[in-house]
C-alpha cells in the first residue's frame, strides 16, 4: 500500500506529523535502492524488514523508485512488514523498483518552458524525510549509488550503504551480491552455445556486461571452457585473437568460443562503454581476416540481471541486510557494510567509491585461464 495516501499534496502530509505528534512512535527506517536491478535486492530488502520486525520500537518503509518516492508529490512510500516481503527473497529484481537516473543532487525537473533542467533538490529530500519522520536510511547500490550516499551523510543524513553491484568492481569488498548470479548465467550461456559451436563449426562471441572489469567474462570463461576471454585489464591484439582461433581449426573443421567484455578494448585505442558494440566490432574485424568459419555474436545483456538469485547471493544479500540493520541500531553511520575475509565490517563511504575492483594480473584465476588455455589476446 501507499503510505499516507489520504494526504494528496506534499504539504498535507504535514497533517499526518501534526495528528501524531503527541503520541508515542515507532522509531523509522527506510529503505531505498538505486542504480540497476540485481540478483539479491529482494533479498536485502527480506532481511532488513525481518530483522527490524524483532524490534518493537522499529517500522520500516520503503522509497518505490529509488529516491523518485521521496521526492515527488504526494510520495510513493510504501509499509514494509512481514507480510508484504513474505517469499521475496527468491525472486529477482526489487518490489520497490529502482533506476539509475534520479540523483537528488542533479534531478530531472520539468521547468514552465517544458524543458527538463537538473537541479539540486537535496534540501527538500532532507525536509522531506523529517516529514516522514525517517531516523535512518539504508541505501542499497553501486559505486554511483554510494556518491550519493556520502553527500546526503555530509549534509547530516543518517544512511547507512549495501553493496550491490553484478560487474563485482566495488574494490572495498570481497563480494557484491549479485555478482554469482550473474556469472552463472553467463556461464550457462557459455555451455549452450560451445554446443551450437560444435554443432556448426562457427565462431562465437558472447558479449557480457562488467563495466571497467572483467570478472563475470573470466568467471564465465574458466567455468564455461572458452577458448578467448577478452577483459579491460588486458589490451588485446585483434593479431593474437585470430592466431589462437586457427589454432582451433584443422582443415575447416572445429569450434572456437570468445567471451568478450563490454569494456575490453584493443591496445593502443580508448573504447567506450555501449551494450553490444564490443561484440559486433570483433566480429567484423575477425570477418575481415577471412577466417574458415561463419562467424555469429551473442550479446546477453540484461538477463545477467534478472531471474532468481542463487544461494550463495541469497545468503550474502541476507547477511548485508541484518548487518546493516545492526549498524542502524548501534548509531554508527556513513559507512558500507563491506564482505572481508568472511567478516563483515562497516567501511567509511569515503573508501568505498571510485576505487574499482580489477582484476590481478598475477592472480591464480588469470594463470588457471592461461593454464587451460583461454587466451587473452595478448
Amino acid at each position: 500500500m501507499v503510505l499516507f495516501d489520504n494526504c494528496y499534496s506534499f504539504y498535507e502530509l504535514l497533517c499526518v506529523t501534526e495528528k501524531n505528534k503527541n503520541k508515542q512512535m515507532n522509531k523509522r527506517l527506510l529503505i531505498i535502492n538505486s542504480g540497476g536491478d540485481c540478483p539479491g535486492m529482494n533479498a536485502v530488502i527480506w532481511a532488513i524488514v525481518k530483522r527490524v520486525t524483532q524490534e518493537d520500537d522499529w517500522e520500516v518503509i520503503g522509497s518505490i523508485n529509488g529516491f523518485d518516492g521521496i521526492l515527488s508529490e504526494p510520495f510513493n512510500i510504501e509499509m514494509l512488514d512481514r507480510k508484504k516481503v513474505s517469499g521475496i527473497h527468491v525472486k529477482g529484481g526489487t518490489i520497490l523498483k529502482t533506476n539509475n537516473k534520479r540523483n537528488p543532487f542533479s534531478y530531472p525537473v520539468l521547468q514552465e518552458d517544458g524543458e527538463i533542467k537538473n537541479e539540486d533538490l537535496s534540501d527538500k529530500l532532507i525536509l522531506n524525510l523529517k516529514i516522514l519522520r525517517v531516523d535512518a536510511i539504508i541505501h542499497i547500490g553501486g559505486n554511483q549509488s554510494h556518491k550519493i550516499s556520502i553527500e546526503l551523510h555530509k549534509k547530516g543524513v543518517d544512511i547507512i550503504g549495501i553493496p550491490k553491484t553484478i560487474n563485482n568492481d566495488l574494490s572495498i569488498t570481497d563480494y557484491a551480491f549479485g555478482f554469482q548470479t550473474a556469472a552463472q548465467v553467463a556461464t550457462d550461456a557459455v555451455d549452450k552455445l560451445v554446443t551450437t559451436a560444435t554443432s556448426h563449426n562457427r565462431i562465437l562471441i558472447l558479449e557480457v556486461m562488467g563495466r571497467k572489469a572483467g570478472w563475470i567474462a573470466l568467471h564465465a570463461a574458466i567455468a564455461g571452457g572458452a577458448d578467448v576471454c577478452l577483459i579491460p585489464e588486458i589490451p588485446f591484439s585483434i593479431d593474437k585473437v585470430v592466431k589462437k582461433i586457427k589454432s582451433r581449426y584443422v582443415n575447416g573443421k572445429g569450434f572456437a568460443n570468445i567471451i568478450v567484455a563490454e569494456g575490453a578494448c584493443p591496445k593502443g585505442k580508448v573504447c567506450e562503454i555501449i551494450p553490444g558494440l564490443n561484440a559486433r566490432k570483433l566480429s567484423a574485424e575477425l570477418k575481415k581476416h577471412e577466417l574458415d568459419a561463419d562467424i555469429r555474436e551473442t550479446i546477453l545483456g540484461h538477463l545477467q540481471r534478472g531471474g532468481t538469485p542463487n544461494a550463495f547471493d541469497r545468503i550474502l544479500a541476507t547477511e548485508l541486510g541484518v548487518q546493516a540493520v545492526e549498524l542502524v541500531l548501534n548509531n554508527t553511520f556513513g559507512v558500507m557494510v563491506a564482505h572481508q575475509q568472511q567478516k563483515l565490517i562497516p567501511v567509511p563511504f569515503s573508501q568505498v567509491i571510485d576505487k574499482d575492483n580489477q582484476i590481478n594480473l598475477n592472480g591464480n584465476l588469470i594463470k588457471t585461464a592461461r593454464g587451460v588455455g583461454i587466451s587473452f589476446g595478448d
